[in-house]
């Protein structure tokens, strides 16, 4: 049987066609337009996602056994909110993950309602990118458009809606709404009044492997596809990373260099660690996960090479980087401000330590150490809970790296395993397609089965005790320099 897996990202739509063995048949990409009307606003039409993944399909499926393909599911970008009126119209663009519109509601969340209550009904505090503070700015700012508000869904589900005809969601996506009882896996009754919503409004909550219907069958007649695909409801792109890495069950970790940076540990029981610092959702494969992201990862080293230093030729410039864990450069990661663990969003990218010796190298090599230690930082936590890691998966655009893979390996003291497959959400969302066809009986089972480590990056003693000694002093600079990223943006 073949299954469709598709990653609504944030600049494209990437869909790939995977057997039940997991070989990869064909992958096709299709972007789309990111819209900025003010700044640090992010927006995006929905109908576009729709458009391009319905091509994307066409193209996707032209040359194979159409009557093999068994179902579709998804990875998709997190926190978006979209709204539809009591047409299933789209109301407004969707306000993306990556917008910095609400300051002022995330504010009213953690200081009024409070970190704790907002822990004790979700698991999580308020972010500026997640969905609930999004809502109370359109209740304030946008109130016509508010009032017609009849469902509220996120990027992902959209797409399923349109092929499927339900509204829906998975609990991995949902859990970073800020709207759900990530514990118990429900709406939170009390997230909805302050957000002033009904259950009525929030889509039907389904785990990531479930069916939540059939592609409609005028749409499978203009795709191609046979009658009764399944329509499975995905993950979030993280989650479904998770999955398609083979980060499920018990004590996994993967660390994503994608444009932002995640570190992502799986657990079969619940967990919140005291100050919030990392986010507590629920997990693709039915239990849960804790999750640092940092904003800014891979695009820190794309600004350094594209803006910076006028430079496409990446590998070329990190061949000459040789004495790993000496560097006196620091750089702290913070270009679109930070999440985790220090939810900052006047926190700024700083070079600190450069004298008339440092080189074009020592810069370069900061970067790539500065997003490692941020990584770090949100690992100290995980471990301050008690959770043991000894290794983890590797995905994202920066690990194509193998110098960056060996700083994570060395900062981070894990060994570093590589997979097969380089394609993350789309690739997990295939999986949790095949789980949800009946392929496999469980997600665990599935990635266990499909996900193949190629090579693993051992962490080097005596490399290792130099960034220990290198990262306490990283991690005492942004409390120093906290301040100074105030007055700076007042």
């Amino acid at each position: 049987m073949l299954y469709i897996g598709v990653d609504l990202g944030t600049s494209a739509v990437k869909l790939l066609l995977m057997d039940e063995q997991g070989k990869i048949h064909n992958i096709v990409s299709k972007e789309y337009p990111l819209y900025f009307p003010h700044p640090g606003w992010s927006e995006q039409n929905p109908e576009d996602w729709y458009e391009q993944s319905v091509e994307g399909m066409k193209e996707l499926i032209r040359d194979c056994d159409k009557s093999q393909i068994a179902g579709i599911s998804f990875g998709g970008q997190m926190h978006g909110l979209v709204v539809l009126d009591g047409q299933d119209q789209v109301i407004r663009p969707a306000i993306l993950w990556n917008d910095g519109r609400t300051g002022k509601e995330t504010d009213y969340l953690n200081e009024t309602v409070g970190k704790e209550k907002l822990s004790e009904y979700t698991a999580n505090i308020a972010f500026a990118g997640f969905t609930a503070p999004k809502l109370l700015w359109m209740k304030e700012k946008e109130p016509e458009n508010f009032a017609k508000i009849v469902k509220i869904m996120l990027p992902k589900d959209y797409l399923a809606y349109r092929l499927s005809g339900v509204h829906c969601t998975d609990y991995s996506d949902a859990s970073g709404m800020l709207l759900l009882d990530v514990k118990n896996r429900c709406w939170s009754r009390e997230m909805m009044e302050i957000c002033g919503i009904t259950e009525t409004q929030l889509p039907k909550l389904f785990e990531s492997y479930e069916a939540v219907g059939t592609v409609r069958p005028e749409l499978a007649e203009e795709i191609g596809l046979p009658e009764q695909v399944r329509v499975i409801a995905g993950a979030g792109d993280n989650a479904a990373a998770a999955v398609g890495t083979g980060t499920v069950g018990y004590g996994m970790c993967n660390i994503s260099l994608g444009t932002s940076g995640t570190i992502f540990i799986s657990s079969k029981s619940f967990g919140v660690d005291a100050n919030n610092a990392l986010h507590s959702f629920d997990h693709a494969d039915g239990y849960y996960h804790l999750m640092g992201c940092m904003l800014s990862a891979a695009s820190c080293n794309k600004w350094w090479m594209d803006e910076i230093l006028k430079t496409a030729e990446y590998t070329k410039e990190q061949e000459a980087i040789q004495k790993l864990g000496e560097n006196q450069v620091f750089y702290l990661p913070y270009l679109m401000g930070e999440r985790s663990p220090h939810n900052d969003p006047q926190a700024r990218a700083t070079f600190i330590g450069m004298t008339m010796d440092t080189t074009r190298e020592d810069m370069t090599q900061a970067v790539l150490e500065g997003v490692a230690f941020g990584l770090r930082d949100s690992l100290e936590v995980a471990r301050s809970l008690g959770i043991q890691i000894e290794r983890t998966k590797i995905c994202g655009g920066g690990a194509k790296s193998p110098l960056w893979k060996k700083i994570i390996a060395n900062v981070m003291n894990l060994k570093v395993d590589v997979i097969e497959s380089e394609e993350g959400p789309g690739y997990g969302g295939a999986i949790l397609a095949a789980v949800g066809c009946g392929e496999y009986g469980s997600v665990e089972e599935a990635a266990g089965k499909l996900v193949k480590v190629v090579d693993t990056v051992e962490p080097e003693e005596e490399l290792v005790a130099k960034y220990e000694e290198r990262y306490q002093k990283f991690r005492r600079i942004y409390p120093t320099v906290k301040g100074l990223f105030r007055m700076l943006a007042e």
